[in-house]
């Protein structure tokens, strides 16, 4: 049975950058991989730019399009705010390729990729875990729980009750006409109330338009029905390929724990999408990271690196989506309080938020009492 430091499941963005800095350091490092790289994975690939600052090397051989311009939509049309940056805002991707890269990046470093190995069980024995795949077992003294929303690995670790907050959303890789194309591709938009506590999104790529539903509201709504109301926004009357795609979302992060024996969980298995865009590549690099920095900077003891990668969540991860979480709550919420501030400060909301997006700026502190300001305004 081989032996390695650090056992990685899935090579995602979160796994794969682990991977590479663990490699970079020269941790013994595998990543195990249950499908053939590259291979499709779903997910709007709106990159943005404050994730993209995070990455160790140029991702230029892979970017599809990149925006400068970001166009917000509300209320059907009734408002419109633009957004402007002299450096990219969202940097459009497509998931194969992207991971494919981080992957190859990591190989080179000296990092062991295993394809088609399915984990099947995790046994803790003397402080180490015993990897049961489909083609064979191996051991780690460290496992990082990297593979995605649905996470087995996390059952498998003991994160038997799931805490996260997930809401669903549709995509759709959608070919049209030239024409369409060429009139929808000049910017990235996004459409609030498109679908209710929720919003679409027009991301073009190379060739093709990604589009996308999503609410993060609870209960049954058929997101089928508001992208195709959301393609007669859009203009769009001829399709001459569409593939359809439905996911979930982890836009509240787990209560019970992010490290379990020595499994620590990054990415969308430990709920780190950012809660108002539901983007998930920049806050799953940033985690990966920092589980690596953990293991590095703890000299490879597995209680200090758990209490060095819970206090790098706590500094910035953690507090920027708790602050998120209260902006998405009111920003999905198309209620008069909401209306009344957007009609006052509309431009100033959305330049804010596209400077969190682009990384100029965190998440706005004190946003309860910032809000409560707002009200009394309207009130007196």
């Amino acid at each position: 049975m081989k032996h390695f430091t650090v056992a990685i499941i899935g090579s995602g963005p979160s796994g794969a950058s682990t991977a590479f800095h663990l490699g970079k350091q020269g941790i013994h490092t595998v990543i195990i991989e249950k499908e053939t790289l590259p291979r499709y994975k779903t997910c709007g690939g709106g990159f943005v730019n404050r994730g993209k600052k995070d990455m160790p090397f140029d991702i230029s051989e892979v970017v599809e399009r990149e925006f400068y311009k970001v166009d917000t939509y509300f209320n059907n049309h009734e408002k419109c705010y633009y957004s402007n940056k002299k450096e990219p805002i969202i940097t459009m991707i497509m998931r194969d390729a992207f991971d494919n890269l981080i992957v190859k990046k990591a190989k080179e470093f000296g990092v062991t990729l295993l394809e088609n190995h399915k984990l099947l069980t995790i046994d803790f024995v003397d402080e180490k875990a015993i990897l049961k795949t489909s083609q064979g077992k191996i051991s780690a003294d460290f496992v990082i729980a990297a593979d995605g929303v649905l996470s087995p690995t996390a059952k498998m670790a003991g994160w038997q009750k799931d805490t996260r907050k997930l809401i669903p959303a549709l995509e759709y890789e959608v070919e049209v006409s030239k024409k369409d194309f060429e009139r929808l591709s000049n910017s990235a938009r996004f459409d609030i109330d498109a679908v209710p506590y929720g919003y679409a999104w027009c991301f073009p790529k190379k060739n093709h338009l990604s589009l996308g539903v999503l609410t993060t509201k609870k209960g049954k709504i058929n997101l089928k029905e508001y992208y195709r109301k959301y393609l007669q926004t859009l203009g769009i009357k001829e399709i001459i390929k569409e593939d359809a795609h439905g996911f979930q979302i982890p836009v509240k992060p787990r209560t019970d724990g992010f490290v379990k024996h020595n499994v620590f969980l990054i990415g969308d298995a430990a709920g780190f999408a950012e809660p108002i865009t539901a983007e998930g590549i920049s806050n799953a690099i940033l985690s990966g990271k920092y589980a690596a920095e953990a293991i590095i900077e703890s000299k490879l003891d597995r209680n200090l690196a758990e209490k060095i990668y819970l206090e790098k969540l706590d500094i910035k991860l953690l507090y920027e989506l708790k602050s998120g979480a209260l902006l998405a709550k009111f920003f999905y919420h198309n209620n008069p309080v909401r209306i009344y501030l957007l009609n006052k400060y509309g431009q100033v909301f959305n330049d804010i938020m596209v400077d969190v997006l682009h990384g100029d700026r965190s998440f706005p502190k004190n946003i309860p009492e910032k809000l409560k300001a707002k009200i009394k305004e309207k009130i007196f």
